[in-house]
């Protein structure tokens, strides 16, 4: 029984060595680039890799601002 307790702990805490960096990491970058920084923090927060991966595409690969630009302009043209 405390064989088991004790796997388990050990996992408990690999899973929070990796999690909590990450939330962390997501965070303060998108703070930088002002692109959701909770969004992304609290999303690290829960998941393993898909943030990561999903915030390289989005926000570092500059996908992000080519979305949010295209949004405005449509928001104009149709204004005009």
């Amino acid at each position: 029984m405390e064989e088991k307790l004790i796997q388990s702990v050990w996992f408990w805490l690999l899973i929070a060595a990796m999690l909590i960096p990450q939330s962390t990491w997501l965070f303060v970058d998108a703070r930088k680039r002002d692109s959701g920084p909770w969004f992304w923090g609290l999303w690290g927060l829960i998941q393993f890799p898909l943030p990561l991966v999903a915030y390289w595409l989005l926000v570092r690969r500059g996908w992000w601002k080519r979305i949010k630009h295209e949004l405005q302009s449509r928001g104009r043209n149709q204004d005009e």
